[in-house]
């Protein structure tokens, strides 16, 4: 009986902490001045939300537009099936940055269910850790927090938004604006620990093209994928000395980044905290009208005389065919 307890807790504690990343997600990044739209927030993974965040467990949610920090009211969020929206009145054009952190819980693990959670969410050097110390049969109380980020792009004014930092325990900052990128570029992002680089850091790196594409025969096809799926397509990155991933941009559409710093405490009640961080934003679609700009650069232009010249000269053949006719 007690070790049906034990494996039923085990259960619990990793349903309860196992794939819950946190991300500021939107349907569309790129958005028109003076426009509504809204913000998802989802608790799980990045394709599936399974419960909501409630209003008093955040510490902090922030927009960032025109050099300002906004602080929207409690009134502008809501829930509908396990996902927590804010609802977003866009103002001037701007590259924006949508901000949420929430307060530090704790939860209770049994030693196999610690050391499930660590396998399964990638926090490989802790399990790692704990082999080479010999303390895998030993439990933990974790102190956790999440941080979560995303960078949208409003009109066509790029400003330098992107690059403030919300002070958040844990945040990546990107060294570029994002929406200046393009496939076939290179992208830096730094991440921040205490408002310092943090090194030698597990990051996970995941793109998704839309939900639905068109395919050449006009039919449709899907690319909504489960957490299995999911989990396959994210790439592994490590922090250089300068806390700072190198992104290879090879598709359009939206990136996202997921890490959990996770360090040991030796004193107090909790034996481990961590520090959830996450960042979304998209890549290419709102190019387009740069890319169809450049190309009109280089189309070749027809003066106005030349086509009144060949008009004339039309007329003039017509006129002495008819009367040769005649």
């Amino acid at each position: 009986m007690k070790r049906i307890s034990t494996f039923l807790l085990s259960l619990v504690c990793l349903a309860i902490l196992s794939s819950h990343d946190m991300y500021l997600k939107l349907d569309q990044y790129f958005l028109n001045p003076f426009t509504k739209t809204t913000i998802q927030l989802f608790n799980g993974t990045f394709d599936r939300s399974e419960n909501v965040i409630d209003r008093d467990r955040m510490e902090d949610v922030s927009i960032i537009y025109g050099g300002e920090r906004i602080q929207p009211s409690a009134s502008k969020w809501f829930e509908k099936d396990s996902i927590t929206f804010l609802e977003l009145e866009t103002k001037e054009a701007a590259t924006y940055v949508i901000g949420v952190s929430t307060k530090a819980r704790s939860i209770e693990m049994d030693a196999q269910a610690f050391n499930d959670y660590l396998k399964h969410d990638g926090i490989t050097d802790m399990l790692d850790k704990r082999k080479k110390d010999g303390t895998l049969d030993t439990p933990a109380k974790e102190l956790y927090a999440k941080h979560v980020k995303t960078i949208v792009q409003v009109g066509d004014s790029l400003s330098r938004d992107w690059s403030t930092s919300l002070n958040y325990p844990i945040e990546f900052i990107p060294f570029k604006n994002p929406y200046e990128v393009h496939v076939g570029h290179e992208l830096e992002i730094q991440l921040l620990y205490g408002q310092k680089p943090l090194a030698n850091q597990l990051v996970y790196v995941g793109t998704q093209v839309n939900e639905l594409s068109h395919t050449h025969d006009g039919s449709t096809h899907s690319h909504a994928s489960n957490e299995t799926q999911e989990q396959a397509y994210l790439t592994s990155y490590r922090t250089n000395e300068n806390g700072v991933i190198t992104l290879d941009i090879k598709q359009e559409g939206t990136w996202y980044l997921r890490t959990i710093h996770l360090e040991e405490l030796s004193e107090g009640e909790f034996t481990h905290q961590s520090n959830w961080a996450t960042l979304t934003f998209a890549i290419g679609k709102g190019h387009e009208h740069e890319n169809a700009a450049t190309t009109h650069k280089h189309d070749i232009k027809i003066p106005t005389y030349v086509y009144l010249l060949i008009s004339v000269i039309i007329i003039l053949l017509l006129f002495f065919a008819f009367k040769k006719k005649g």
